[in-house]
């Protein structure tokens, strides 16, 4: 969807260490020299990345520059989702599809957070187990044809009160929803636009909302802090943590490929984050 002037460097999430600032007289920099930042910029795949001042995020305290690295898109976009567009109430049912990854473990954290009971899918019996160690309830492999009955099971024929779909389920998830429930589109990672059967939609009284996220910072600006707020918020109470894979580690950037590959085979959980070594050249 975004295809930038060549030439430019790929990547895009990133944490690290202030290393220069504006040097406009009329400019007044938010952070300063040293300082442990995390964001989002053109150019991530490098020893350094220039960002705009308003891309950039303070690392919590606590926390190591892998963690942070992915946090400043999966944090809003299951924050938004959960909180501000389906206003996840205690209590609730809350589905969340393709809960092992990066925006799916964010989510599963949002809305336990909430007081919402969680069911989690996803594709192996590893990344169901993943998903519950981040506080998932319940586990439901949506590669077996009877997953939408398993959940209706879960919740003793009730449905679920709100749905998590970054990637394309809408339509057979209406199966699955409760009376004015909420599904909340995130994304295609199936790779294609599905068509919804309206008439469900209709007879349940389902609330169909989408999240852009990153829209509001020209939309919306003022609920971007909001929301911004509100993870921190979560992350000094204890009740979001890092989402990054551990299985195997990518350092140098000669590891994108594999790091890459790893990820597009679906081997991986939650976010990987290649590490850079400074001071050292990568061995392109």
């Amino acid at each position: 969807q975004h295809q930038p002037p060549l030439p430019w460097i790929s990547g895009s999430e990133f944490a690290g260490v202030i290393t220069a600032l504006p040097t406009s007289p009329s400019s007044s920099p938010k952070f300063k020299l040293g300082d442990r930042v995390f964001g989002a910029a053109q150019g991530g795949f490098a020893t350094h990345v220039l960002a705009p001042e308003g891309s950039l995020r303070a690392v919590p305290k606590g926390w190591s520059f892998d963690d942070a690295a992915g946090l400043f898109v999966t944090a809003p976009t299951g924050y938004g989702a959960l909180v501000t567009r389906a206003n996840v109430q205690k209590g609730e049912w809350v589905l969340v599809h393709a809960a092992a990854g990066g925006v799916g473990l964010a989510a599963v954290q949002v809305a336990k957070a909430r007081g919402a009971k969680v069911i989690a899918t996803a594709g192996t019996a590893a990344k169901l187990a993943v998903a519950k160690s981040f506080g998932a309830d319940y586990g439901v492999d949506y590669g077996d044809k009877n997953w939408v009955q398993e959940v209706m099971k879960i919740t003793k024929g009730k449905g679920v009160d709100v749905v998590f779909d970054p990637v394309g389920m809408v339509d057979i998830s209406l199966k699955c929803t409760a009376w004015n429930g909420r599904i909340v589109v995130v994304g295609f990672a199936a790779g294609k636009i599905e068509k919804v059967a309206m008439n469900r939609v209709l007879l349940k009284n389902v609330s169909l909302v989408g999240l852009h996220w990153g829209r509001y910072v020209k939309e919306e600006p003022p609920m971007v802090e909001e929301v911004w707020a509100g993870i921190f918020d979560m992350i000094e109470k204890g009740q979001f943590k890092g989402t990054v894979f551990r299985d195997t580690e990518y350092v140098g950037l000669e590891t994108v490929p594999a790091a890459l590959e790893a990820l597009g085979s679906r081997g991986t959980w939650g976010k990987v984050v290649i590490k850079v070594p400074q001071g050292e050249a990568s061995k392109l």
